[in-house]
């Protein structure tokens, strides 16, 4: 049970017996009274007395009552501001930091001895999966955050992450990782390197780096199929 919920109720049943035993103390007497005038006034007194204590217990409770309802509340608002900043971490909306590598595609020269000048997407789309299988955390491509939505594709014989193209080489490919060391000892064996130099591309891999800072997602995250749930009376 909630510990605010147990103690309004155990306030309310402090009260109400208080209460009780004011109506029980001040209530007539059945049988005929023989009371001397004196006796009647110092009763009446301490019924007075007892009555003004009742009350100040009342109010001191009544303020709890609000104090324990606003602490609620505010644990509540406190609670959804959590929320909202954790989902939005987990959607990459916030900048974040930490251990990593930095992977660097060069342009190499083709047969005609011309350099490479662009990355194919199919490329870098199995490089992402790659570093996703070894439990890549963050990652940003040409400084631009990689998401669950982010599309990287082929227009007009350019690649681009998203709505960014990648126009000229080298570019640097962010990786934050729990485990750096172990996400460095597996790409320095990975078959990407044999694949990025097939197509005029070298690959290089840094040595695990203790900060790395990637940028937060620039664009608007637009959410289809979904809309808001109506509560029931009582916002349940």
């Amino acid at each position: 049970m909630d510990k605010k919920i147990f103690g309004f109720t155990i306030i309310t049943i402090v009260i109400g017996f208080m209460i009780a035993v004011q109506f029980q103390t001040i209530k007539e007497p059945v049988v005929r009274d023989t009371r001397d005038m004196w006796e009647l006034r110092a009763d009446l007194t301490k019924a007075q007395e007892l009555h003004s204590e009742l009350l100040k217990e009342i109010y001191k409770y009544e303020e709890k009552i609000v104090k324990y309802e606003s602490e609620r509340q505010d644990s509540k608002e406190s609670v959804l501001r959590e929320t909202v900043e954790e989902l939005k971490v987990e959607a990459g909306l916030t900048e974040v930091k930490g251990p990593g590598i930095i992977l660097t595609i060069e342009p190499a020269f083709n047969r005609d001895g011309m350099p490479t000048s662009n990355v194919p997407p199919e490329l870098l789309r199995r490089l992402i999966n790659e570093l996703n299988s070894y439990h890549a955390e963050e990652i940003s491509i040409d400084g631009h955050r990689v998401i669950n939505t982010t599309v990287i594709r082929e227009i007009q014989q350019m690649t681009k992450i998203d709505v960014y193209p990648i126009r000229s080489l080298p570019i640097e490919i962010k990786v934050i990782a729990e485990d750096a060391e172990k996400l460095y000892n597996r790409m320095k064996v990975s078959n990407s390197i044999r694949d990025f130099f097939t197509d005029n591309l070298i690959l290089t891999v840094s040595t695990p780096i203790n900060q790395i800072t990637i940028p937060a997602y620039e664009e608007p995250i637009r959410v289809k199929h979904m809309k808001p749930l109506k509560g029931d009376k009582g916002g349940s």
